[in-house]
């Protein structure tokens, strides 16, 4: 049996994963929405790991360093220099004030689909929980490819459509 001591002390590793494209009426939702499914999982002991693109990636990046006391973590497919000029502020921002726990370039030698399937499978493997903000139903969107690879691994999902 496991003590609520140790229980506490656990780190909880998880990836949030969502759209790039965001219309004005999804972001001005944004808030609630992370408040009602994030923050249950920010705890001090949370680790997040967050793919450092436009959308729901920086939105969830900035309202995090924010809102809670998270380790954050964010990981990209080549490098930072390589992400739209918003998400690259972004990471800059927070990175700047001590506020990330790391950022990991995988290095890979071209943006695409590829690249980004091998960012968000790294995510994944490193976490035990994923919360993915899907825009739509497409079988085909980088959110919905990474809330089904965590299926696969047997890993718990909450989705949560925007």
């Amino acid at each position: 049996m496991t003590s609520e001591k140790e229980y506490t002390s656990v780190v909880r590793y998880v990836t949030v994963t969502g759209t790039r494209s965001i219309t004005a009426e999804c972001e001005t939702q944004l808030p609630d929405l992370f408040d009602g499914y994030l923050r249950p999982f920010a705890g001090s002991e949370s680790h997040f790991h967050l793919g450092g693109a436009a959308g729901i990636d920086t939105a969830a990046l900035d309202w995090l360093a924010t809102h809670t006391q998270a380790s954050l973590t964010v990981v990209v497919p080549c490098t930072v220099a390589d992400q739209p000029a918003a998400a690259n502020g972004a990471i800059r921002w927070w990175q700047g004030r001590g506020r990330l726990a790391g950022v990991v370039e995988l290095g890979a030698a071209k943006l695409g689909t590829t690249a980004y399937h091998a960012r968000n499978r790294w995510m994944v493997d490193r976490s035990g929980l994923v919360i993915g903000f899907p825009r739509g139903t497409q079988p085909t969107s980088g959110t919905w490819y990474t809330v089904n690879y965590a299926a696969e691994q047997g890993k718990p999902r909450l989705v949560v459509p925007v």
